[in-house]
């Protein structure tokens, strides 16, 4: 697991996105030998909840993450992402 990415990963959703939950889970050991792995890449699952999710589809808040991070995705430090993004409001 590279703690160092991990937490770059944390700092910039946690700055972009000012998460109330945030949960950052490397997955990369499930994808070791896979292509996508070749390029060094990290595999994430990420569940946040943002009041900047609140009113906006699922479609809206993936493309808020992603803009949180794009430049670890530009530079291959994240292959791939699963997000969970949930307003505050719709925590059970």
């Amino acid at each position: 697991m590279d703690q160092n990415r991990t937490e770059r990963l944390r700092e910039r959703l946690q700055a972009e996105l000012s998460p109330t939950v945030l949960e950052i889970t490397d997955d990369s050991h499930l994808h070791a030998g896979h292509a996508g792995a070749a390029s060094g890449g990290g595999h994430y699952s990420v569940k946040i909840a943002s009041e900047k999710f609140a009113g906006l589809t699922l479609v809206m808040r993936h493309r808020l993450v992603y803009d949180a991070v794009h430049e670890m995705i530009n530079k291959a430090e994240i292959h791939a992402l699963a997000i969970t993004a949930i307003a505050p409001s719709e925590q059970a």
